[in-house]
Parts: C-alpha cells; sequence; structure tokens
C-alpha cells in the first residue's frame, strides 16, 4: 500500500481542503505517513499571499527529494494555480495540481497518468459554482464548514482572487445538512471558514445573514464561529443579530492590513480607519468581553515612518485583543510589486516588532479582563501535553487548562472559572 504525506501552508481554507485531500486519498486506498521518509507520495499544499511563502513552498519541495529522492512530489494550492506549468521546470516538483482539482486529487493524478502530462489547472477566473466537497474528519473537537470560496476584492498587495477566482457561495441547504451531520456525530462546535466568507451569498442574491438566520433555526450545533470579516461586513443589523444569538461565539477577527489611512488607499482598501475603530467600540459595548483579532502589514510600498507613527497610536489606542502581524513582502503580479517607493527589509522587521509588542500587551489586558470570570468551555479531546489536564476554548476564544484529568469530559460543555494567567497559561477550575 503507498503511503502519503501532506504539508499544509497558508489560511484556514487551505487547512480544511488539505483534510479533504486526505480523505480522499484514504478512500482510495493509500495510507497516511507520519513523515517524508516513510512516504511515496508528498503532497505540498501551498500558499502563494507572499513572494516569501513562494519561496517557502519550493524550499520544502526541492528538501523531500532530497530526503528521499524516490518520492512523487505533487504541489497544489495557490502557488501551483498561479504559476501551473512553469513550475514543472523544477526537476524537484512531479505533478503541478490547481486548486478545484485538489479537492478530488487521487481522481486529477490518474486521469492526468491516462493522459501522459503532469499538471492539471483549469482557468479558475471562468469557475462559477461552489466546489461541494465535504469533510468527514471526526479526530478534531471543532468542525470546520467551508461556505466560500474566491475572491471578488482586488488590493493592491494580494495575488489571492486570481489563485481562488470569483467568489462562490455554498448554498444554504449545503451548508445546514453539513453542519447537522457534524452535530449528529457529536461536534459541539463548527467555524465558518472560506477565502472571504464576508462576500458569501453576493452570488445567489443572498447576505451573510441570511444563511446565520438558517443556521439559529435550522441546526441543532450548540456554537458556531466565523472566519475573517472585512469591516464593512459588520452591520449593525449583522451585530445586532448575533448580538441575541445563543449560538454565535464572539469571536471577530477583522480585517485591518494598517491603521494609517494613506496607507489603507494605496492598497485598494475601501474604509476608513475611523470606521473601523468605531466598529470596534461598538463590538466591545455589544458583547461581553468578545475577542478581537485583526491583521497588519508592516513596511507596505510608500508606508513612511510618519505613515507607521499614525498606525501604531492608532492601534495602542484600539479596543482590539490581539494582532497578526508581518512584514510586507512583494508579490509579483501585484500593484504594489511595481511601486518604486517599497521599504527596506529591515524597516519592515523594526515596525513589526513595535506591532507584535502592542499585540502581546494587548492580549495580557484582555486576559485579565477575563480573571475572575465564569465561561463556558468546549473541553478539547486531547489533553495538555506537558501537565496530562484538560484544554477547553471559551466562546470568546481563550484557550484554558482545566484542573480536571478527567477524559470524560472530553467533547462536553462545561462552565468554568478562569483564575489566573502564568508563564503564558491560562488556567480554569471546572464548576
Amino acid at each position: 500500500m503507498k503511503k502519503f504525506y501532506i504539508h499544509t501552508m497558508g489560511c484556514k481554507a487551505n487547512q480544511f481542503e488539505s483534510a479533504i485531500i486526505k480523505e480522499n486519498l484514504i478512500k482510495n486506498g493509500l495510507q497516511m505517513a507520519e513523515n517524508i521518509e516513510t512516504a511515496d507520495i508528498f503532497v505540498l499544499n501551498s500558499c502563494t499571499v507572499t513572494g516569501k511563502s513562494d519561496h517557502e513552498a519550493l524550499y520544502i519541495l526541492r528538501n523531500a527529494k532530497h530526503k528521499k529522492s524516490g518520492i512523487t512530489t505533487i504541489l497544489t494550492g495557490c502557488l501551483a494555480q498561479i504559476e501551473k506549468e512553469q513550475l514543472l521546470q523544477n526537476d524537484f516538483i512531479d505533478y503541478v495540481i490547481g486548486n478545484d482539482e485538489k479537492l478530488n486529487l487521487y481522481e486529477t493524478i490518474q486521469n492526468i497518468l491516462k493522459d501522459n502530462i503532469k499538471s492539471a489547472a483549469s482557468d479558475i477566473m471562468q469557475l462559477k459554482t461552489f466546489h461541494k466537497a465535504v469533510l468527514q474528519d471526526m479526530t478534531k473537537t471543532r468542525a470546520s464548514v467551508k461556505i466560500q470560496d474566491g475572491c471578488d476584492n482586488r488590493c493592491s498587495y494580494c495575488i489571492i482572487p486570481f489563485a481562488r477566482g470569483k467568489s462562490r457561495s455554498a448554498d444554504i441547504e449545503f451548508i445546514i445538512e453539513q453542519i447537522n451531520n457534524l452535530s449528529a456525530h457529536g461536534f459541539k462546535e463548527v467555524v465558518l471558514t472560506g477565502i472571504h466568507i464576508g462576500l458569501w451569498g453576493k452570488d445567489l442574491g443572498l447576505v451573510l445573514i441570511d444563511l446565520l438566520r438558517e443556521i439559529e433555526n435550522k441546526t441543532t450545533i450548540a456554537r458556531y464561529r466565523l472566519g475573517s470579516l472585512n469591516p464593512l461586513e459588520i452591520t449593525n443589523d449583522l451585530l445586532e443579530f448575533l448580538a441575541q444569538s445563543e449560538k454565535f461565539c464572539p469571536h471577530f477577527h477583522l480585517s485591518l492590513q494598517s491603521a494609517c489611512n494613506k496607507t489603507l488607499k494605496s492598497m485598494n482598501r475601501f474604509y476608513t480607519v475611523e470606521k473601523y475603530l468605531e466598529q470596534i467600540d461598538k463590538i466591545n459595548t455589544m458583547f461581553d468581553l468578545p475577542f478581537l483579532g485583526s491583521d497588519i502589514i508592516t513596511g507596505y510600498a510608500g508606508e513612511t515612518d510618519e505613515d507607521f507613527e499614525i498606525t501604531q497610536k492608532n492601534l495602542e489606542n484600539s479596543g482590539l485583543s490581539q494582532i497578526h502581524t508581518f512584514p510586507y513582502s512583494i508579490r509579483k503580479g501585484t500593484v504594489g510589486a511595481t511601486s518604486s517607493n517599497q521599504v527596506e527589509e529591515k524597516e519592515k522587521e523594526r515596525r513589526a516588532a513595535i506591532i507584535k509588542a502592542i499585540s502581546a500587551h494587548k492580549y495580557g489586558e484582555f486576559i485579565n479582563k477575563n480573571i475572575g470570570t465564569v465561561r463556558e468551555i468546549l473541553v478539547e479531546k486531547h489533553p495538555d501535553k506537558k501537565t496530562g489536564f484538560m484544554k477547553g476554548i471559551t466562546r470568546n476564544y481563550l484557550t484554558l487548562i482545566t484542573n480536571s484529568k478527567d477524559t470524560t469530559l472530553a467533547n462536553t460543555l462545561q462552565n468554568a472559572k478562569i483564575v489566573s494567567y502564568q508563564n503564558g497559561h491560562i488556567y480554569c477550575e471546572i464548576l
């Protein structure tokens, strides 16, 4: 029996799709290997969000061949979709499979072998319907349901719309069926994921709140969580609806990218910092200690010291709980890559370090606000490796270490009092 090994780069949608690939290969008689050395086939599900991620993908593939020269390498994901056949010029890549074709990877490989070719990556911009891939993985505590793919935005730093195609939505019936199936198998929480879930329903004549109403009314799931949203997609109607929900987990990830209006405009982002901060304040007022995460790119082309200082001050004064930060990396094929006023790498890193420090401070403050409160936790299926105590995740996205080693608590909802925060770990007592 042939064995395969998968390495996943990038976003939660890619992680979901790697799980689909794994199930597809196992269903067709292959076995999952523990590492590259024991595998016959190596699948890299790539990311192409930055130039650095492209280089990393090629390094990983080259290294796989170095570790085991006879291994068959399959490159799929966003880099494969963008570069396609050009990648086959590298002797360490055997097959290149596009983003849509990877969801039926075994069948795709069989077809290209018959045709004696090494690539299958159709024009994803022509895709008009959502690929209804069903994930049946029952090993995790929280399940993901992919509700959308593609992106219609054209941010000047981003190549992803050309790797994922136009926004395509799963229909409500399909999503409800998936959630109820997961609920029937014992799952208590689902995460709604996609490339740009705020665009869900655009191609169906619907909006996201239409789907959420159906999830509230037609599913038996106890909790659901949303992926990343654009600030403009957080309408008053949506907030009021979510604030009244007993199923929604108050965990928001609002993509920001910069807290300076000048930089936002050059990024082709259609909102202002003032509007964003207003949304953050509104959410903090309407929910009980909601988790509010965001993304910041430092050193985007043309960002001056003064621009960055504006971003720094706005973030320090914001009501965010945590900030994911990374230095701008040029991606060939984007508007940003053609700009002449690029920021030096060391300066990008310096700015990123400042934002990371702000994030660490804010996250610590957020945790301290939660100490002494009672939160519902979903106890994870696997105990903490170091201590053996059971872990749980709150609705507002804190991972807690409990005071119990009782494995029968796994996958149950419990009330727990958060008691301390020590050495990077949050501790609670199950009531």
